[in-house]
């Protein structure tokens, strides 16, 4: 009943900026952290940033100072503003959230959103 969906993904230049949305719907009672991951062909799935309440942001090495990772805890959305884009963040971006559900809220579930592309390419 919980569900995360991603939008802003798409074809973007070298250099250019980019933002991407995440909103979660459904019986939430209460969202931890917040994140973003990336997936490109032929690797694995990686860390790009994450908003923790209480604990702050956290950036991968690669994208500190070009990305900038925000949140709308009454909105349940989390963004991504992807500034300085280079071709290799070109990738599958996914979606992450803790979140605890009404009837259960004392217990936290990792919930993935399906994923948006981003291509960055001239």
């Amino acid at each position: 009943q919980v569900q995360l969906v991603e939008s802003g993904g798409g074809l973007v230049q070298p250099g250019g900026s980019l933002r991407l949305s995440c909103a979660a719907s459904g019986s939430i009672f209460s969202i931890n952290t917040m994140g973003w991951y990336r997936q490109a062909p032929g690797k694995q799935r990686e860390l790009v940033a994450t908003s923790s309440n209480g604990r702050g942001t956290n950036y991968a090495d690669s994208v500190k100072g070009r990305f900038t990772i925000s949140r709308d805890n009454a909105k349940k959305t989390v963004y991504l503003q992807m500034d300085s884009v280079k071709p290799e963040d070109t990738a599958v971006y996914y979606c992450n959230a803790d979140i605890s559900s009404f009837g259960n809220s004392r217990s936290f579930y990792a919930y993935w959103g399906q994923g948006t592309q981003v291509t960055v390419s001239s």
